[in-house]
């Protein structure tokens, strides 16, 4: 499925983007775009996100619908 293929190489880029921002921190380089570069794969990572969570729930709810039909 290929959302949660984007799902997981967003989560990457955030996690990659966190260590970038403690490591600016620790050096003391004073960057506001290093703390919000975390913030960019963040949006759409909670969007795949709570996709993925909803999606058994649908199917789930597909289910009983076409159960209720035969």
């Amino acid at each position: 499925m290929w959302v949660r293929q984007i799902h997981r190489w967003l989560s990457m880029a955030f996690t990659l983007a966190v260590i970038a921002n403690i490591v600016a921190m620790t050096m003391q380089v004073q960057a506001v775009w290093i703390g919000f570069l975390a913030l960019v794969p963040l949006i759409p990572l909670l969007a795949t996100g709570l996709y993925l969570f909803a999606l058994p729930y649908l199917d789930q709810r597909d289910g009983v619908r076409s159960e209720a039909s035969s």
